[in-house]
């Protein structure tokens, strides 16, 4: 695990490193993510002049003790870079969503001129094939679900771990992951889960990602995509 950790760590700086003085960073969720916020907290404290727009309660916490001067991405109408990790990556696609954050991630994502994936060596597959977790309005999680189901997918309904009930997403969503198995067309499936109603957003960043910095236990290594 510490292994892992480090790995995280490495990736977290490398991508960290990249930002430009006086950049609007777009702030991702989820373990490596943090690590790169802290990172980026370090070259804060150091003069290095950023704002930075968080895309969770959880990002937003570790960048305020970080240091970083945040702001919303409705008072932005721009993004330099995004830093931002992912649950499985391949090639230039990726699955986000793990942390329930996916909605606000593409959103900034979009909005900014560069995307950069931070993971640890784990995370790189040669097809994406891990559940696609769906956002979606409370009141349409019976037709959601059967939606998926008739397109093939098994849809779960994502659960709390530490009270009852299911998870509510920081926008009052709740979870749905819905595994395909192995994604053969990621942008064909990103399209289809676009169309069902109730879906706020769905997990597949598709063409999205600009650079990839992937953490192991010794090295870095950075893949343009």
């Amino acid at each position: 695990m510490e292994d892992v950790a480090a790995a995280k760590r490495r990736a977290g700086r490398s991508a960290a490193a990249t930002v430009d003085d006086g950049a609007v960073v777009g702030l991702g969720t989820g373990s490596t993510a943090a690590a790169a916020i802290r990172a980026l907290g370090d070259r804060v404290d150091a003069g290095l002049d950023v704002v930075g727009v968080p895309t969770s309660y959880q990002s937003r916490t570790v960048a305020a003790a970080a240091g970083i001067p945040l702001a919303e991405i409705g008072d932005r109408d721009r993004v330099d870079v995004a830093i931002d990790g992912a649950d499985e990556v391949a090639g230039g696609d990726a699955i986000k969503g793990g942390g329930g954050a996916h909605t606000k991630e593409k959103i900034v994502a979009t909005a900014a001129d560069r995307v950069l994936l931070v993971v640890d060596e784990r995370k790189v597959v040669d097809r994406l094939t891990a559940p696609v977790p769906l956002a979606v309005v409370p009141a349409a999680r019976g037709t959601v679900a059967t939606r998926v189901a008739a397109m093939g997918g098994e849809p779960t309904l994502r659960a709390a771990e530490h009270k009852d009930g299911p998870v509510v997403t920081d926008d009052g969503n709740l979870l749905i992951d819905a595994a395909f198995g192995p994604i053969e067309a990621p942008a064909t499936l990103a399209a289809s889960l676009s169309e069902v109603p109730g879906v706020v957003e769905h997990g597949l960043f598709v063409g999205v990602a600009d650079e990839l910095h992937v953490g192991t236990t010794d090295a870095v290594t950075v893949s343009q995509l």
